[in-house]
């Protein structure tokens, strides 16, 4: 990991923040995005600094199009260079399919899915160019098999699992290395909040 530069979306606490601290402690330099915990954002890019790696922290939704592509320019301005996505952000917001309302639709495909494509769109010309590059989308166990009261959540990690395999045939032959990791309940503030809007940031 010495020199490279990876980004980890919803970075800043749970599982995005192991991913970030352990890619620092392996020798890359870290950007990290956030929506509203800027005090968690900037107390984690210090510890990533006081490791001796350099850390970017923006502000940004990683349901917006635009707010990807802009984070991915800075941190090509800030660094110079890209190796490594995470695609890590994602939200739950549980109910029953015959209670759940379109907006709690909506908003989770918007985050976990839409999330997804919107950073790896913003990344891929670039480790297309350079024929080189790691993805690595975090998805669930739940997006194989399902879970009671998660349809939103289920179908929206099903889709990522959908998406890493189709990336990895487009950018297979340009040295582009796409993966999802499934894991199963891990203890973070995330699964503490199942029954409102809980997003990653």
């Amino acid at each position: 990991m010495e020199g490279k530069v990876a980004i980890v979306t919803g970075g800043t606490r749970g599982i995005g923040r192991a991913i970030a601290l352990d890619l620092a402690a392996n020798g890359a330099d870290v950007a990290l995005n956030y929506r509203k915990s800027v005090d968690l954002a900037a107390e984690l890019a210090e510890t990533i600094r006081s490791m001796g790696r350099r850390a970017l922290v923006v502000q940004a939704d990683v349901s917006s199009f635009n707010d990807a592509q802009a984070m991915v320019q800075q941190v090509l301005d800030e660094f110079g260079r890209l190796d490594i996505l995470i695609n890590n952000a994602g939200m739950n917001w549980d109910g029953v399919v015959w209670k759940m309302t379109e907006e709690q639709w909506d908003r989770v495909i918007e985050v976990d899915l839409k999330g997804t494509f919107n950073y790896t769109r913003a990344t891929t010309p670039i480790f297309r160019e350079r024929k080189t590059g790691k993805i690595i989308n975090i998805t669930s166990i739940n997006g194989l098999r399902g879970k009671f009261g998660q349809t939103n959540y289920s179908a929206a990690k099903a889709g990522v699992i959908g998406f890493t395999k189709a990336c990895a045939r487009d950018l297979g032959r340009y040295g582009v290395n796409v993966n999802a990791v499934a894991p199963g309940l891990i203890e973070t503030e995330i699964c503490l909040l199942y029954t409102s809007p809980s997003p990653r940031d």
